[in-house]
C-alpha cells in the first residue's frame, strides 16, 4: 500500500474497555480511528468520581492472574504498575455465624502443580468439615473435567452441578458462591454452568498462579479515564465525549454514516461497544438473524457501601466474609486520597437485586451493624461519612441459557461489528471479558479489511 492510499476509516461507539481495546487493535494497526462516548469520560462502568475531597471508585473492581486480556490492557496504557497482583492467593475469610463466635480462615495457594497447590490450604480451611473438603476435592476433579464451551452446560445451573456433586449447603456459602457471587454477579442457583466452569476452570484448575488477586492502587478513572485517554491520543484515535451516537446507517457507496448531535462520520467499519439495549436500538434492520435477542440479555446489580470511620478498623486490605449479609470489604483509604486520621471501606454486594433500590437510611442501619460485628474496632468508632453507589445494570445476567442469546463479534451488515462483555466471549461480565470482546471486534474487522493481524493473546486465548 502507498503512502498516498487512503487509510482505512473505523468509528468505535462507546469508550468502556470493550471500546478502548477496539480502538486501539485498530489504530495500531494503521486505521483511521474515532471514538464516540456519550458520557463525559472514559472507562465504562469501571470508573471514579469525586466526592468533595474523596476519589470514590462506583465499585471495587479486581482481576486475576489469568486474565490475560485485561493484563494486556493494563500493560497498553502503561498501567499495570498500578494494579498490582498478589505473590500468591490469599483470601481472608471470616465466619461470623458460628455459635461458638467469629472465626478467621484463609483460601490460600501454594507453588506446587494444579491441582496440588490449592490441597495445602483446602486442607486447613477451617470453615468446612473433613467430609466437606473430601467433597470439594472430588467436585473440583470432575470440574477439571468440563468443557465450558459445551452447550448442554448453559442450559443448567451451578447449583444443580453442585448438589449432584455432593456439595453441601455449607460448602456452597463458604467456597463456591463465595468465589462465583463476586466473580459471576449471581448465586449458584441463577448462574449458568458453562459460565462457572469457565471461572473455576481457568481461576483454579488452570496453573498455580491463575487465581492470584490484582485491584487498582489508584482511583479507577487514573487508570482507564486519564491513562487510557493518554494511550489513544499517542495512538492517533481520535476521543470524542459527550458524543451520544443517534443513528446507524448504510450510505450510497456501501459504507457507514453515525451520526451524532453534533457531526454525521463516514466509516469503512462500525464497532458498536455499548449495552445490548444500547446495540439493539442502533442496529440496522437484517444485522443480526434476530435481534430481539439481545432483549432477553437481563442485567444484574451491584450495590457498593462506603463508609469513612474516623479511625483504623481494618488492618488487611481486604477480607470476605460468610455467616453475614457483607460479601467483600475493601480498604480504599489511599487510593481515595482520604485526607487526615480515619479509613475508607468500601463493602461490594454482588446479586444486590433484593437491596438495589432500599433507601440509604435503611441500609445504614443494615450495613454499619454487621460492619461492627466483623471489625471490633469499629465497635464506638466514629462515622465520618456514609454513602451508597448503585449500578443497577453492572452486568449482564449469567442465567443458564444467557449462551444462547449472546451474538459474536460480527452481524450480517457488512462492516459493522459488536462489542461488549455481554458479548460471546466465553467469560462472564467482568473486565477480562470487555477486553476481549474488544479484540474479538477488532479482529473481525481487520480481517474483513484485508489487514488481519497477530492476535496479543493467541497462546493465552
Amino acid at each position: 500500500m502507498s503512502d498516498e492510499t487512503p487509510r482505512p476509516v473505523a468509528v468505535v461507539v462507546g469508550g468502556g474497555l470493550a471500546g478502548i481495546t477496539a480502538a486501539l487493535r485498530l489504530a495500531d494497526a494503521g486505521l483511521d480511528v474515532t471514538l464516540l462516548e456519550g458520557r463525559p469520560r472514559l472507562g465504562g462502568l469501571a470508573f471514579s468520581f469525586q466526592r468533595g475531597d474523596l476519589t470514590v471508585d462506583n465499585g471495587q473492581h479486581v482481576y486475576l492472574r489469568c486474565c490475560t486480556g485485561y493484563r494486556w490492557f493494563l500493560d497498553r496504557i502503561d498501567g499495570a504498575h498500578l494494579a498490582p497482583l498478589q505473590d500468591r492467593l490469599d483470601v481472608p475469610v471470616l465466619d461470623v455465624g458460628r455459635a461458638a463466635g467469629p472465626r478467621l480462615g484463609r483460601i490460600r495457594r501454594t507453588g506446587l502443580p494444579v491441582p496440588l497447590h490449592l490441597a495445602g490450604g483446602l486442607a486447613a480451611y477451617p470453615h468446612l468439615s473433613l467430609a466437606e473438603k473430601a467433597n470439594v476435592g472430588r467436585a473440583a476433579l470432575a470440574l477439571g473435567r468440563l468443557d465450558p464451551a459445551d452447550p448442554e452446560l448453559d442450559r443448567i445451573d451451578f447449583a444443580t452441578w453442585l448438589k449432584r456433586h455432593g456439595q453441601s449447603e455449607r460448602t456452597v456459602e463458604a467456597l463456591w458462591d463465595l468465589v462465583g457471587v463476586a466473580t459471576l454477579n449471581a448465586t449458584a442457583p441463577d448462574a449458568s454452568m458453562a459460565l462457572a466452569a469457565k471461572v473455576f476452570k481457568t481461576g483454579l484448575l488452570s496453573e498455580p498462579g491463575a487465581a492470584d488477586i490484582g485491584w487498582a492502587a489508584v482511583p479507577l478513572g487514573e487508570l482507564h479515564d486519564t491513562l487510557a485517554r493518554k494511550a489513544l491520543d499517542t495512538a492517533g484515535v481520535r476521543t470524542e465525549l459527550r458524543a451520544k451516537v443517534g443513528s446507524l446507517t448504510r450510505t450510497e457507496d456501501g459504507r457507514w454514516s453515525v451520526e451524532t448531535a453534533g457531526e454525521r462520520l463516514t466509516a469503512d467499519t462500525v464497532v458498536l461497544a455499548v449495552p445490548q439495549h444500547e446495540t439493539h436500538d442502533l442496529l440496522p434492520a437484517g444485522a443480526l438473524d434476530e435481534p430481539d435477542l439481545l432483549l432477553d440479555i437481563d442485567n444484574a446489580p451491584i450495590l457498593n457501601v462506603h463508609v469513612i470511620y474516623d479511625r483504623k478498623v481494618l488492618r488487611r486490605p481486604f477480607f470476605a466474609a460468610i455467616g453475614s449479609p457483607v460479601q467483600w470489604v475493601f480498604d480504599r483509604t489511599h487510593s481515595s486520597g482520604l485526607k487526615g486520621p480515619g479509613q475508607y471501606l468500601a463493602v461490594s454486594q454482588s446479586a444486590a437485586q433484593d437491596e438495589i433500590d432500599l433507601p440509604v437510611a435503611e441500609l445504614r442501619e443494615r450495613y454499619l451493624p454487621e460492619l461492627e460485628r466483623l471489625l471490633p474496632a469499629a465497635r464506638g468508632a466514629g462515622i465520618r461519612d456514609f454513602f451508597v453507589t448503585r449500578e443497577r445494570t453492572a452486568t449482564f445476567a449469567p442465567a443458564p441459557g444467557v449462551g444462547g442469546l449472546r451474538p459474536g463479534p460480527r452481524t450480517r451488515a457488512a462492516g459493522l461489528h459488536l462489542s461488549g462483555a455481554w458479548t460471546d466471549t466465553g467469560w462472564p461480565a467482568t473486565m477480562e471479558g470487555a477486553v476481549r470482546s474488544g479484540f474479538q471486534a477488532a479482529d473481525a474487522a481487520l480481517h474483513d479489511l484485508g489487514r488481519p493481524q497477530g492476535h496479543p493473546l493467541q497462546e493465552a486465548a
